[in-house]
């Protein structure tokens, strides 16, 4: 991340935040996040249609749809996907795992 151009945070992973900071499942603050991610100069990733439809092409390695759209987004960008799930990298080359 250090020597990219660049850093991208994907709508998705805020909206997956929001969801579980809901649930209970996380103490998060989505609204925070969303803030920090233009403060930091990282840019933010939408959601768009190509993304959605490129999941159904994914090999069912995941269950996650989170996690499968962001597969997808770096598959159809391409961008590079740092992840701590290491089943991610079953998907591309371009998962990294950390």
């Amino acid at each position: 991340m250090e020597s990219a151009d660049e850093v991208y945070v994907s709508a998705a992973s805020i909206w997956e935040i929001a969801i579980k900071s809901r649930l209970g499942k996380l103490d998060a603050d989505a609204d925070e996040l969303a803030a920090a991610i233009a403060a930091s100069g990282f840019v933010e990733l939408p959601v768009r249609s190509v993304h959605a439809a490129a999941t159904h092409r994914l090999p069912m390695h995941h269950d996650d749809p989170f996690d499968r759209l962001l597969v997808a987004q770096a598959m159809s960008e391409p961008l590079r996907l740092l992840s701590a799930d290491a089943i991610l990298g079953r998907y591309t080359d371009l998962v990294i795992p950390i």
